[in-house]
């Protein structure tokens, strides 16, 4: 579930910083930098692990900071494909279950990943498990809050980095012409925003789904 990367990454320690141990200014600024943040096909940052190589530090003329070349290791959150993980039920939706473990919260199992039969009820907004015995059909619920084991089956990362400004809603007009801008909609306004790093979930097998369904 975690694993160590190597980076290399140039950190810029300030003048009033000059007087603290290099090493522990450096592990600062890295952690300021990375720590709770998506490396793009990397994972989730978590902390600092070590620092294996210092090269020279240089003054460049206009910046009196140092900058140093720094090789280091990081503990990331990146769980390999098929690893079995227990989550709490964030929320469900149309989409699926919406499943947390405390630090990360960006995981989907989709409908056609769950215990089968499956049905969304609309009312109560949670996804029930249609269990069939010899007695009958049973709704086993997917309640809020309930603790779920899963595994998972694919991940998705997406380069959200920042972007120029679009350019294709603002056609030149010809001369001699005006034009209305239509008014803005709610999704110009403020648009969605996507998460950097997804995991899709799946608990479709037996043994998987809420652990108060396996334990009773």
């Amino acid at each position: 579930m975690f694993v160590l990367v190597e980076m290399v990454d140039t950190v810029r320690i300030p003048p009033w910083s000059f007087h603290r141990q290099l090493n522990d200014a450096i592990a600062e600024e890295l952690n300021k930098k990375l720590a709770n943040k998506v490396v793009y096909n990397v994972g989730l940052c978590i902390c600092l692990y070590d620092i294996t190589k210092l090269e020279d530090s240089y003054i460049f003329p206009g910046d009196g900071a140092s900058h140093t070349k720094v090789h280091f290791r990081y503990v990331v959150f990146h769980p390999f494909l098929d690893a079995i993980l227990v989550g709490k039920i964030k929320g469900c939706s149309a989409e699926g279950v919406h499943v947390s473990l405390g630090f990360f919260d960006d995981i989907i199992i989709p409908p056609e990943s769950l215990q089968q039969p499956a049905k969304f009820d609309e009312a109560e907004q949670v996804w029930v498990w249609e269990y069939e015995t010899d007695e009958g059909t049973h709704d086993l619920y997917m309640d809020q809050g309930e603790e779920i084991r899963f595994r998972v089956v694919d991940e998705v990362f997406i380069d959200t980095s920042p972007t120029g400004p679009s350019t294709e809603k603002e056609a030149p007009s010809a001369a001699g012409t005006t034009s209305a801008a239509p008014p803005a909609g709610p999704e110009d306004a403020a648009p969605q925003k996507e998460a950097p790093y997804t995991l899709i979930g799946s608990v479709s097998e037996p043994g998987l789904g809420l652990l108060s369904w396996w334990n009773n």
